[in-house]
């Protein structure tokens, strides 16, 4: 089953320093360039743009890689 979220959704990660939470600000559904790469995007494989709860850092990650939280 696809993940799919949007904007405003609740979502959670991982990363190099452990778990992440944040509330996802942009949903990509076209290629994109974030942070000097360019990021793969379609309307079947989205990408989202996450702004973390705790530091305000932007991440960009496919669906595969995030779980909805409840807060």
């Amino acid at each position: 089953m696809e993940k799919k979220f949007k904007t405003g959704d609740k979502v959670s990660w991982n990363s190099e320093t452990g778990k992440v939470s944040g509330t996802i600000i942009k949903v990509h559904t076209k290629d994109f360039d974030y942070k000097g790469y360019t990021h793969h995007a379609t309307e079947d494989d989205p990408q989202y743009e996450i702004k973390s709860s705790k530091t305000d850092h932007i991440a960009a990650h496919k669906g595969s890689a995030l779980t909805k939280t409840k807060d």
